[in-house]
């Protein structure tokens, strides 16, 4: 299983070797497709913004759509996907806990309690009408978190992340706070006591644009020299609808 370590290590290594893929707007992004990893670490590229994730967190938990409930100023990027109105899909909270939306974080509780070997904990984020919602009244919020499915084995909650999409500078900081917040969650709700086991990320295109490839030199301790041929998925031409957003608090 990587680590955050070996995802760094391959980030640091595509920049050097400029594998860069390009999305219909011309931004290069560097992308690993397919990346499964132990999330270990709180950041793979820069140090997570402590105070906006509790500030994200309080609004999810809060369950509004609207995006100028977010305590203290809404984010620029929040404003630029909502609809005409404000209103966007993916208050995690909502979805995670919602009645409108079946009722996730319910469901996966009362799945673990009365059978902990189940393999059918399964919060689902995103809905097959995402097709359709996504671009209602002027939005662009198509749901990057798919599902996160839980495991009790050997006394221990483990937690793994399906993303669709991920961007590795600001968008896993603040992913991986609010699935964190939720497995703790969890630990204090189940009626039988469970240590805090690995959360696992897997995600169909982990990224980072070119606008911050300076914090890759920056942030990113000095790794081994890894061989060109052994970059795996870059460097291909993808039509991918990537947001390009003044503010890096969230991605496409």
């Amino acid at each position: 299983m990587q680590r955050v370590k070996d995802i760094q290590e391959y980030f640091s290594n595509a920049l050097r070797y400029e594998k860069f893929t390009t999305d219909k707007t011309g931004v290069k992004t560097i992308e690993l497709i397919n990346a499964c990893f132990e999330a270990d670490e709180n950041h793979i590229i820069r140090k997570p913004n402590e105070d906006y994730i509790k500030r994200e967190i309080e609004w999810y938990e809060s369950q509004s759509l609207w995006v100028q409930d977010i305590p203290g100023e809404t984010p620029s990027i929040w404003k630029s996907v909502a609809s005409n109105l404000g209103i966007i899909n993916s208050n995690y909270g909502y979805l995670a806990y919602s009645m409108d939306n079946w009722s996730q974080y319910s469901h996966v509780l009362k799945e673990l309690n009365d059978n902990p070997d189940s393999r059918r904990a399964n919060m689902i984020y995103t809905r097959p009408a995402i097709w359709h919602d996504y671009k209602v009244d002027g939005m662009s919020d198509f749901i990057c978190t798919n599902n996160v499915q839980y495991f009790i084995r050997d006394d221990y909650l483990i937690t793994s992340v399906y993303m669709r999409s991920n961007d590795a500078v600001f968008g896993y900081n603040n992913d991986l706070a609010w699935q964190t917040h939720v497995r703790d969650k969890l630990l204090n709700d189940l009626d039988k006591h469970y240590g805090a086991g690995p959360i696992y990320w897997n995600v169909g295109s982990l990224h980072v644009y070119e606008r911050h490839f300076k914090f890759i030199d920056q942030e990113v301790p000095t790794v081994y020299d890894m061989a060109s041929h052994d970059m795996i998925h870059v460097g291909t031409e993808r039509t991918e609808d990537v947001g390009i957003f003044e503010d890096e608090i969230r991605n496409d």
